[in-house]
């Protein structure tokens, strides 16, 4: 395995930070404890409702599901840690535990739905718009562009091979459309939009600001659907997050430009605006930068962090459905954060070289990354060779500011 190899590597191990009661997102009662309701029961109650006796040698923590594990493993400097036993049996968890029930998720432009799990654990469910080999036409403005639900899972793979782990776990699932979503759901304005269609499969659209219309339905085949099932971050009540606009946000307009596209020195005033002007805020964004150029992601309005580790914690790479839209070419404007500030992480940079070299050249690692998903192949075979393109546009600006 070249991930194993690569995980080996050193640069793989640079340690992060002793963590401190302080430095975690929560902080656990060791002695409260999830217990099944009843023998053969897949539903999870806590200690206050069930028997207190544990098998010998077991903790309270071994109680728990994988969801919640995920959350209180939190930190200040790490979404998840790099060699984390947990995370094939939540991405698993993801792709095959029941789903109870099955609502629309509020806001946002295109459908998405929350799904819960027996264990209180939830997914945030995009569905598949278009097909792996369906290229954004050219003429498209990046923000009338669908959401794809195979760009969040390789996001996901992508983000740790980089080693960033700033993106909650994603899988694959196919979902049935009747049994999993119209015959559960809670949700009366989404029950309204299903239909059969006149080839006899299951469809509906649900409300949203685009594209939810009968001329943009989701349709079954003819009630099996593809989508990515994102594990929810803890609700905003447990760990407020905060919502940061890019400085190097787009215009959102047709024809106006931002003031970053219009002033070559737009990175002065930056440094000098908090948060950016001192910790490692303006590294971390750049960091997120070189994510997006690789996945040709241009619609990177805003970023959060927990609130928890005010400004010196990672930046949350969330919603990620418009990256891998287009192989054929690239988009060097995702880059100007880092051209026009000519400053990158030494241990991102170092990564991204070795990134380059055989036998750990980045299309390899994310192939074989995403070979484990339920939906394999998640990408066609010129999205992976145009991150090898890309990585090596990355390394060319950082040598143009080495240069400098």
């Amino acid at each position: 395995s070249k991930l194993a190899a690569l995980f080996e590597h050193p640069l793989y191990n640079i340690p992060i930070p002793e963590v401190t009661e302080k430095d975690k997102l929560f902080v656990v009662n060791p002695m409260e404890k999830f217990s099944l309701r009843s023998s053969g029961s897949d539903e999870w109650v806590s200690s206050s409702k069930a028997e207190t006796l544990l098998p010998t040698g077991k903790t309270a923590y071994d109680t728990y599901p994988a969801w919640l594990k995920f959350h209180v493993g939190i930190n200040r400097y790490e979404l998840y840690p790099r060699r984390d036993p947990l995370m094939p049996i939540l991405l698993r968890d993801l792709a095959t535990q029941r789903i109870v029930s099955s609502v629309q998720k509020s806001g946002g432009t295109q459908l998405k739905l929350i799904m819960t799990f027996p264990n209180y654990g939830q997914a945030l469910f995009k569905p598949m718009k278009q097909t792996r080999d369906q290229e954004t036409p050219v003429d498209f403005f990046y923000f009338s562009d669908f959401e794809r639900h195979n760009a969040e899972i390789a996001a996901f793979h992508l983000d740790r091979i980089l080693d960033f782990r700033r993106i909650p776990p994603v899988s694959g699932r196919l979902v049935n459309i009747t049994k999993e979503i119209r015959d559960i759901t809670t949700d009366k304005k989404l029950a309204k939009t299903f239909f059969i269609s006149p080839a006899g499969n299951v469809c509906f659209y649900g409300e949203c600001s685009y594209y939810c219309s009968t001329e943009h339905a989701l349709c079954g085949k003819p009630d099996w659907l593809e989508g990515s099932m994102a594990a929810l971050l803890p609700d905003k009540t447990l760990a407020k997050r905060r919502s940061w606009r890019s400085p190097w946000r787009r215009s959102y307009h047709k024809s106006k430009k931002a003031e970053w596209e219009l002033n070559p020195n737009y990175c002065i005033q930056v440094r000098e605006t908090p948060p950016y002007d001192r910790g490692h805020r303006l590294l971390d964004l750049i960091d997120m930068t070189v994510l997006d150029f690789l996945m040709g992601n241009m619609d990177r309005h805003h970023y959060e962090t927990f609130e928890k580790f005010g400004n010196n914690t990672f930046l949350l790479h969330l919603d990620n459905g418009r990256g891998f839209g287009t192989h054929s070419r690239d988009e060097p404007s995702i880059l100007a954060p880092l051209q026009q500030c000519c400053s990158i992480k030494k241990s991102t940079y170092l990564r991204l070289q070795l990134l380059a070299t055989q036998p750990y050249l980045l299309s390899d690692l994310l192939r074989e990354a995403l070979t484990t998903d339920p939906l394999a192949p998640v990408l066609a075979e010129p999205h992976l060779r145009a991150l090898d393109r890309r990585l090596g546009k990355v390394l060319a600006a950082v040598g143009r500011c080495l240069a400098k």
